[in-house]
């Protein structure tokens, strides 16, 4: 008989599809990494289990502890999923700009959901980063994990995402797209491509508001680049010190327009029901197009699912108030 032993057992392993109408004007082969396969829908699930596993190990979480988090949603069902499974509680902290069904699915897993403010600096005690932090102190056996400098999160892409990716596109791939948030994904992948071969090129996706692109380009972190934005899940106003700048060959920038129009056109054009951060990512690839030839395998990574978004970039309503729509 084949089973799982447990849900955790299912994470990973996720296809490679290939994306055919909204690339036709490329001339490269486009593959998606469709992590939505994981089993709380998003690529989280990876570095959720390896923090969560990691902090078991080093003694940092105990037995019937409370695992914290700040998160836009996914690292929160990923961590709430292991959590189930190993007997911890959660408590989560998200942004006010975070869909409406992402506090509901962390709800419904179990986990206490706190909503603060998004047009807060990082520092300031409303800010999610602050509240996150200052629970795990309060809350007796508690363990905060800090995906943002954790630095579980890009390993357990160099160890999984990243050897997938090789294995399935036979050591083919020229170029790894995807969003920047955390940078775990980036930075883990980035760094187990480039050691097996170094000509692959890794982009990363942002958002105008994020200070990641010029901050790249210049070594300026830049005060003035940082305001209040919509796409959820990529972009950010601090430097995580997951995201390896050194491993990055450049970054381009989506508008939040586009990030929600693309990812309506994943799932008209291509069957693909996917998250407000594949859109931009599928978008910033088209942007990227000068850079490919025919010959070229391109890789983007799709983080999450579409029913975490029914109520914004899947609302033709929220799409028209917006001005992304007529």
């Amino acid at each position: 008989m084949e089973y799982a032993k447990n849900i955790l057992e299912t994470i990973g392993n996720t296809p490679l599809v290939k994306i055919n109408k909204i690339t036709e004007e490329l001339p490269c082969l486009v593959l998606a990494k469709y992590e939505t396969f994981n089993p709380g829908n998003s690529i989280k699930d990876r570095m959720a289990l390896k923090m969560i596993e990691d902090a078991e190990a080093d003694g940092k979480l105990k037995p019937g502890g409370t695992v914290i988090e700040g998160t836009s949603g996914n690292t929160g069902m990923g961590l709430a999923l292991a959590a189930i499974v190993k007997g911890y509680k959660c408590i989560f902290v998200l942004a006010d700009k975070q869909s409406k069904e992402k506090c509901d699915i962390l709800r419904a897993v179990g986990a206490e959901v706190i909503v603060c403010p998004t047009a807060v600096e990082p520092e300031d005690p409303r800010s999610y980063y602050s509240v996150s932090k200052r629970l795990a102190k309060e809350i007796p056996n508690s363990w905060y994990a800090n995906q943002y400098d954790n630095p579980s999160n890009a390993e357990a892409h160099y160890e999984s995402t990243g050897p997938e990716i090789w294995k399935q596109t036979d050591g083919k791939i020229t170029h790894f797209i995807v969003g920047v948030g955390t940078g775990g994904t980036i930075s883990g992948v980035g760094k187990y491509l480039k050691e097996q071969n170094p000509n692959i090129k890794i982009w990363g996706i942002d958002t105008y508001g994020s200070v990641f692109k010029k901050y790249h380009e210049t070594g300026i972190f830049d005060q003035n680049e940082i305001y209040p934005y919509v796409t959820e899940g990529i972009g950010e106003d601090i430097l995580p010190k997951n995201v390896d700048f050194s491993i990055i060959d450049g970054f381009t920038k989506v508008t939040d327009k586009d990030g929600a129009v693309y990812t309506q056109r994943l799932a008209k054009e291509e069957g693909m029901f996917l998250g407000n951060s594949a859109g931009s990512a599928i978008k910033g690839v088209l942007q990227l197009k000068e850079h490919f030839t025919k010959n070229d395998v391109v890789v983007v990574l799709f983080h999450d699912h579409g029913s975490r978004y029914i109520g914004k970039m899947f609302n033709n309503d929220w799409m028209r108030k917006q001005g992304y729509i007529e």
